[in-house]
């Protein structure tokens, strides 16, 4: 097939068994070519960068046919695998106020390898580490009280595996702006927690994992993707907030479940548990058990952005209350929960009366609810629930941060805040005690109770903490003071997946009974659905 566009007329004469004569039908349908000047005009026109076409019969046209056709094949074939998990296991742990209450794993990169704990963050694409570093956070364990080693800085250039993505790749978003295409391409992401930032020069490069799940052989699994050389970050990301980088797991093209899924390595879904211990589980191709409730995600202007969701009515115990309907990003990268500032309070309010104990203040907690306990013991409290379509609910496990003192608790507080605007953030604390499943390819979360020990379990983990659970520190100032209160506040999500155009077709009318050419219609029809105009999407090669 030659670069250019092909009109295909198909001819079939159909014999009318009950007349003398003969009548021709004649179909015909325009097939364009991926590489055709049509095709680039397209490309052009929606922003794409036409420097990156391949020359007609050039070796980066041929790749590009040839990765396409490949991720074809894996497409039929279906994943490789049933799950992937980071080398160094799919642990994850939270390490409280030293590191923004958020939940991290340890991840290795490069050839040789280098670990580096990266914070989990559903709530934007990209994943940055450290690296050739002018402006980081301290890397020595000296400075943090939960470290038992020195976290590490990336440099592409002792890793073998390791290339610069140049300005013309089709996932560079600032590529327009560099003086030559052929330069690597920089990368800048603000964050919404204020003056948070992390820019740098994006690098392909392996990821290390292995693969798992039922009944499967222990592989390991080597993966590129997309890497921000993280060279300069600010505001949280100096002060203890993801020291070693941050692995968005978005909607985007560039995220790591993105990337693993397209390259028929997993199926396009990633789970996350949270347990009351504050340890988790990461599995990266996980679509949850057949038991598991589940509610669609929401499109924001037409696309899919991020991990928005709709909640029709909220209860507290047995009351379930009138206008608390709001919608919410699922965020693991937000430490803590916010909902719209009228559902905040109409729930507020009911936890409040519903509660027994003396309502007070505790200097330092940012949240307004706050309860002295009347004994060394965290009370009975009311249940807080989500309620979703089709009679979906969701049970918080624990919706108060829990104050220690030496002798046992001391006091709780409802660890809920208002919005500032009309769609909210639930954080991890309400995700506690679930294994929570982003379904990408089916665009639903999905959660089910879990011990977050076996995938296979479904038991509910403890309200309460063991013995001897440390006291909780205070949360971080940068929750306390940033607009939306987040911990890290998810980047803006990257492109929603492009859909290809289709090519026009043309029908040519027939005389002929519409009954009669019903059998051909239908060929015609699947014949006409494969002629869709592909714009390239090279793999990572």
């Amino acid at each position: 097939m030659n670069g250019i566009s092909l009109t295909i007329y198909l001819a079939v004469f159909w014999l009318l068994t009950e007349s003398s004569g003969a009548e021709t039908v004649m179909f015909s349908t325009k097939l364009i070519h991926r590489f055709s000047e049509e095709v680039k005009a397209l490309g052009v026109s929606k922003n794409r960068n036409a420097t990156s076409w391949p020359a007609k019969k050039s070796f980066e046209y041929y790749q590009v046919l040839l990765s396409s056709d490949v991720q074809k094949q894996k497409m039929k074939t279906g994943p490789q695998f049933q799950m992937l998990f980071p080398s160094q296991g799919s642990k994850t742990m939270s390490l409280g106020n030293d590191f923004g209450w958020l939940h991290y794993t340890w991840i290795d990169i490069g050839t040789p390898n280098v670990s580096f704990l990266v914070a989990l963050d559903a709530g934007s694409d990209l994943l940055w580490i450290p690296c050739d570093c002018v402006r980081c956070a301290p890397l020595s364990a000296s400075y943090y009280n939960s470290l038992d080693r020195d976290l590490n800085e990336y440099s592409p250039s002792a890793s073998s595996t390791s290339k610069h993505l140049s300005c013309s790749h089709r996932l560079c978003d600032l590529g327009t702006s560099c003086p030559s295409p052929k330069q690597p391409c920089p990368y800048s992401i603000d964050y919404y927690t204020e003056n948070t930032s992390s820019s740098g020069l994006l690098v392909e490069d392996i990821l290390h994992l292995i693969s798992g799940g039922d009944n499967a052989l222990k592989n390991s699994v080597q993966a590129s993707v997309i890497i921000g050389c993280g060279m300069k970050q600010s505001g949280g990301y100096l002060d203890g907030v993801a020291p070693d980088g941050l692995i968005g797991l978005g909607l985007g093209e560039i995220s790591v479940p993105s990337l693993l899924a397209k390259a028929g390595l997993i199926r396009n879904s990633f789970s996350m548990c949270f347990n009351e211990d504050d340890s988790g589980r990461i599995f990266f191709g996980d679509q949850g058990p057949a038991t598991q409730q589940s509610t669609s995600f929401l499109a924001s202007n037409g696309k899919y952005i991020t991990y928005i969701i709709g909640v029709e009515t909220c209860c507290i115990g047995c009351s379930c209350l009138k206008q608390t309907s709001f919608k919410a990003i699922v965020d693991s990268g937000s430490s803590f929960t916010f909902l719209p500032k009228e559902v905040y309070e109409t729930i507020a309010a009911e936890f409040d009366r519903q509660v027994n104990d003396t309502i007070t203040s505790f200097e330092g907690y940012p949240w307004k609810y706050c309860y002295k306990s009347s004994s060394q013991r965290l009370p009975k409290l009311p249940s807080v629930k989500l309620m979703f379509p089709q009679n979906n609910s969701f049970v918080v496990s624990n919706p108060v941060f829990v104050i220690y003192g030496t002798q046992g608790v001391t006091g709780f507080c409802l660890a809920i805040q208002p919005a500032d605007g009309d769609i909210g953030t639930i954080g991890q604390n309400l995700m506690t005690g679930y294994r929570v499943v982003f379904d990408r390819e089916n665009l639903k979360l999905g959660w089910s109770h879990s011990n977050c020990q076996d995938l296979n379990d479904s038991t509910k983990s403890p309200l309460t903490p063991g013995p001897g659970t440390p006291s909780n520190p205070l949360p971080a100032n940068q929750e306390q003071s940033s607009p939306g209160g987040r911990a890290v506040g998810p980047a803006v999500a990257g492109r929603a997946p492009s859909k290809p155009s289709t090519a026009s077709t043309q029908l040519i009318s027939s005389r002929s009974s519409s009954l009669k050419l019903l059998p051909f219609l239908l060929l015609l029809r699947l014949l006409v659905s494969a002629s869709q105009v592909y714009i390239p999407a090279p793999l990572l090669a």
